[in-house]
């Protein structure tokens, strides 16, 4: 029924509005103190039934007051809340209401003009509570927004009809006005008891019951040996609530609106956690639709089409604020986003809580990966000492050293290169010994089985943080479709089916996230995509290897430049080494930034339905082409230098007169270990300071200018105390967690696939991580926007991934032992060959013999300045001798060695491989402890269930007749299991708290 007089609404999004200098109020049906209204001379505007927020166990008190239930405010800058009236700036203007999301975006006018009215409107801003206030005395007259052009009035309604169907859910609004020519306007949510309650419901988001039981540790040595650990280890522990009390445990219950009575509510605005508020919230943004743009569901959507530019939570205040008040950011950045405290352990209970369990979950995996480099650094320390402390009773380097050998090799290049002696490469044989002994062999066994070790201590811990997050059992959350395929889907209907089809979607979607079989994209639709995919990634690594080439065409070329002349001569292979291997560096952090944007364009053409289909086929592609970026140079060195050179008289040339390059005298693998370290510490140095500090300060530092230059219209007071969403507006958005892992993957690819050639790689792995720990914790306390708290039970997709990575470092390691190390051929001339079974004789026994007359024609030394009249030169290879009946034929000793290398291959592989299935079998993926007491859990939870359902029935079968409020108090309890869920927290908590068990 239509009131009399004019009725008080809530300030819908976007509605036509002028500034009256006439607005009053009529008696005292005024709106209450803290909230703005539009007043509209008639019965209640369209479209607003159904969108109160009033709790319904309140009366109404009057009409007035029913039809302002929705509670929306929109503030007028031109009487802004002094800042003594502003307790929090987490909360709305009146000091109540959590901001639990914020929506922000920007808008442009044309300008202002005096107002000349909207026909069928009559609508006025009038202030809180003070009748007949003329805000804007003085004026000439009405002034009127001047319109917006067509696209800005599009995306405007577009905002109106979300948010007014955001109202509908049930959630709380509030925005400033638009009351410049241009400008930012943040929306902030509030979401009510009621929503919180259905939502955590509907989610089954589980929370804390009345009910606690104490976790036991064992047995008495172990709780002995666990109270001496703790006691040892409590300098290290941050100090943190979360680390006090760990010995005592809530029992959790999905949350239900009709088993209020089990948990412990003190107070509603305080039960669910800010993470937990904002991810109902989020849930709610994303599965609300908005008809106006074609039917898209959800704000990522919106944002996708530029309506809304960003929505976030907020932080928890500021993390540098000299007040006295601790909030979880703070106590986060002072414990453990500093670098002063590198030596501690991570809080990780905090950090997931204030992020949610996926990031928790990627901090718990990085803190255990860099606890676990801990005694590889150790063991590779050792390894390197002990070829150190070795290498003065090295047989083989000894003899090359020897100048009394005088073995002659045979020229490196044609014509302007000379016979040399084999004691020139004395330091280079010396310094592979360092990293090519039989210790590198009992290290690359080591670290298979670290490798797998790692991955099943990871599954136990990952068990055991799921047990105290309470994420067993949880089911996986349904998805909406991402906005692009929503867009593909519609352009396929628009193409293939008729009008009525159409019509059949637009008012389906709406209704339900789910599109009927033939609302979907089969494999043809996206055939294109798949080719697109498959050709590009084919070329991707096509380009990869043609940038291998060139680096080794430049290799070979500069070699025989610099061998023309004599001052650079005898310095040809250390200076082709470090500019290749600077060159390969560079090179690969450039493409691994457009490997990076290649990936993420193709995932996008394939129109991936879900989000979580789109991140896992973008890791794949990611990790493909940075996998083979990466390590596509130190394969070449590894495995194929110096393989396919020929010999003398028959070399291989890749063009004219430029030979194949060969490995050093004393063989690749101290080439390799260059390689592979200065890559591996370029890319760590680089990327941690450049790419992960310098790029993100210096997109702050432009958007701070842009900001600057923009503030022409920004009130004084406004910028002088900026408001939560203000400053985290001003943050680095959260783009996921892909670029963290996909670094430390690669770095776990370093460690574990030629850790035989470089046992110091745990070191600089470790040195790495403890700066990276420091510095990734830094980003996400203070760099980025907080990110929406996500559920999950694992890493997902990366495990598989490093078990691939440690399955395959196996064969990896196996063949540089085998292939690139001389330790085969050392043993098989140790036990087969040698006269006294030792290495005496091991140079000369790898070197064949080779007649120079037989040099070709122009490839001769010209100019030698050798000593003696050389007859036969030397070159590394095991072929007859000249005078052999097959001359330069490979001889038995190379297949002989040939034939002990594959077999150590499979000897390696089959053994290394038997063990890591061992220790996998020996070590269980749940650990003991844990398994007993998810059964003690479960056997509590239903003792507990069964105890208050007891209690429940009992009091609500109390005879009316034994205390004449005895009626009341059992409708007050069954009340408080009433799916509306608003019940008083006096009548929660008025029974069955003494069952808490403490």
């Amino acid at each position: 029924m239509a009131s009399e007089g004019p009725e008080y609404i809530p300030l819908l999004p976007g509605s036509p509005r002028r500034l009256s200098p006439q607005a009053g109020t009529r008696g005292g049906q005024g709106p209450k103190h803290g909230q703005q209204y539009l007043q509209t001379p008639g019965p209640r505007a369209p479209g607003l039934q159904g969108s109160s927020s009033r709790d319904p166990g309140q009366p109404c008190g009057g009409e007035s007051a029913c039809s302002s239930s929705v509670i929306n405010n929109y503030l007028d800058a031109n009487e802004p809340v002094s800042l003594e009236a502003r307790l929090s700036r987490m909360h709305f203007h009146d000091n109540q209401r959590k901001v639990d999301y914020v929506l922000a975006y920007h808008y442009r006018k044309r300008g202002m003009h005096l107002a000349q009215g909207f026909p069928g409107h009559s609508l006025a801003i009038v202030s809180n509570g003070e009748t007949g206030k003329e805000p804007h005395a003085g004026g000439p007259g009405d002034i009127e927004l001047g319109p917006l052009d067509a696209l800005e009035e599009e995306r405007k309604e577009q905002r109106e009809e979300f948010e007014h169907n955001l109202m509908e859910a049930g959630l709380e609004l509030e925005k400033d006005l638009e009351n410049k020519s241009q400008g930012s306007i943040f929306v902030r949510i509030h979401a009510p008891w009621q929503v919180l309650a259905r939502e955590a419901e509907f989610l089954k988001i589980k929370v804390p019951t009345k009910k606690m039981y104490e976790i036991k540790a064992g047995g008495s040595i172990a709780k002995k040996f666990s109270a001496a650990l703790q006691k040892l280890s409590s300098p290290l522990q941050p100090r943190v609530p979360e680390h006090s009390n760990n010995k005592m445990k809530n029992l959790s219950y999905p949350f239900s609106r009709e088993k209020m009575y089990l948990y412990n509510i003190q107070e509603k605005d305080t039960f669910f956690d800010n993470a937990t508020r904002s991810r109902i919230v989020h849930e709610i943004l994303k599965r609300t639709a908005c008809s106006r743009a074609n039917n898209t569901m959800g704000i990522n959507s919106l944002i996708a089409n530029n309506i809304y530019e960003a929505a976030y939570p907020l932080h928890d205040g500021e993390y540098n604020s000299p007040e006295d008040d601790m909030n979880d950011r703070k106590l986060l950045y002072q414990e453990w986003a500093r670098y002063g405290v590198f030596y501690k352990f991570q809080p990780i209970d905090l950090i997931r809580k204030y992020f949610g369990e996926k990031i928790g979950l990627y901090f718990a995996w990085l803190g255990l990966y860099t606890s676990f480099l801990i005694p590889s650094s150790v063991i590779g320390v050792i390894v390197f000492l002990y070829g150190c402390a070795t290498i003065e009773e090295d047989i083989p380097s000894r003899e090359m050293c020897d100048q009394q050998n005088a073995f002659i090799m045979c020229p490196l290049c044609d014509k302007s290169c000379d016979y040399w002696n084999l004691s020139s490469a004395c330091g280079t044989a010396r310094a592979s010994h360092l990293f090519d002994n039989p210790a590198t062999v009992f290290f690359s066994i080591f670290m298979a089985l670290w490798a797998t070790m790692f991955l099943e201590n990871w599954k136990r811990l990952q068990m055991r943080l799921g047990y105290f997050w309470d994420l067993t059992g949880i089911e996986e959350e349904e998805e909406h479709s991402r906005p692009e395929y929503e867009t593909k889907v519609r352009e396929k209907m628009l193409k293939e089916s008729n009008k009525s089809a159409v019509q059949k979607l637009e008012t389906n979607t709406t209704e339900s996230g789910h599109e009927d079989d033939e609302d979907k994209l089969t494999w043809k639709d996206r055939f294109p995509g798949y080719l697109m995919n498959f050709a590009s990634i084919l070329f991707m690594i096509a380009l990869t290897f043609s940038i291998v080439f060139g680096v080794i065409v430049y290799r070979i070329t500069t070699a025989a430049a610099l061998s023309l002349n004599k001052a650079t001569r005898s310095n040809v292979r250390v200076t082709v080494t470090a500019t290749a291997v600077i060159i390969n560096l560079v090179v690969i952090l450039i493409l691994d930034e457009i490997y990076g944007a290649v990936a993420k364009w193709l995932t996008k053409i394939e129109v991936p339905k879900t989000e979580q289909t789109f991140e896992e086929r973008l890791i794949l592609k990611a990790f493909l082409l940075k996998f083979v970026n990466a390590y596509s140079p130190i394969f070449y060195v590894a495995f194929f230098k110096g393989r396919f050179v020929g010999r003398p008289g028959s070399y291989v040339y890749v063009f004219d007169g430029y030979r194949m390059e060969e490995c050093a005298p004393g063989g690749c693998l101290m080439e390799l270990c260059i390689q592979l370290s200065i890559i591996m510490l370029g890319k760590q140095l680089i990327q941690n300071n450049i790419f992960e500090i310098g790029v993100p300060k210096l997109k702050k530092l432009f958007r701070k200018l842009k900001d600057e230059t923009e503030a022409g219209e920004t009130d004084s007071a406004h910028s002088k105390h900026p408001e939560q969403w203000d400053l985290d507006y001003s943050l680095e958005p959260y783009t996921g967690l892909t670029p963290e892992y996909m670094e430390m993957i690669i770095q776990f690819g370093f460690v574990t696939l030629f850790v035989a050639s470089f046992p110091l790689a745990p070191v600089f792995a470790l040195l790495n991580n403890v700066i990276e720990v420091r510095l990734d914790a830094k980003k996400f306390v203070t760099e980025l926007r907080r990110p929406d708290a996500v559920r999950t039970k694992d890493i997902g997709i990366w495990f598989d991934i490093l078990s691939g990575i440690g399955k395959f470092s196996v064969i990896s390691n196996a063949f540089v032992i085998a292939i690139t190390s001389d330790f085969i051929p050392r043993l098989v001339y140790q036990y087969s060959y040698s006269h006294n079974g030792t290495l005496h004789g091991f140079v000369n026994h790898t070197l064949s013999f080779f007649n120079v007359s037989q040099l070709k024609e122009g490839t001769q030394p010209e100019n030698s300045q050798f000593d003696q009249e050389v007859q036969f030169c030397r070159f590394k290879d095991y072929r007859e001798p000249p005078w052999a009946p097959n001359p330069y034929e490979f001889s038995k000793q190379y297949w002989f060695i040939l034939s002990a290398r594959l077999a150590f291959v499979i000897i390696f592989q089959n053994l290394v491989m038997f063990l890591s299935v061992l220790v996998d079998w020996m070590i269980p993926d749940i650990p003991t402890d844990i398994s007993d007491q998810i059964k003690k859990e479960k056997s509590l939870l239903v003792d507990f269930f069964l105890k208050e359902e007891h209690e429940k029935l009992k009091l609500m079968h109390e005879p009316a007749l034994r205390s004449p409020g005895g009626g009341d108090r059992s409708r007050s309890r069954a009340a408080s299991s009433a799916p509306s869920g608003q019940s008083q927290p006096g009548s929660v908590m008025s029974s069955g708290s003494q069952h808490t068990n403490v």
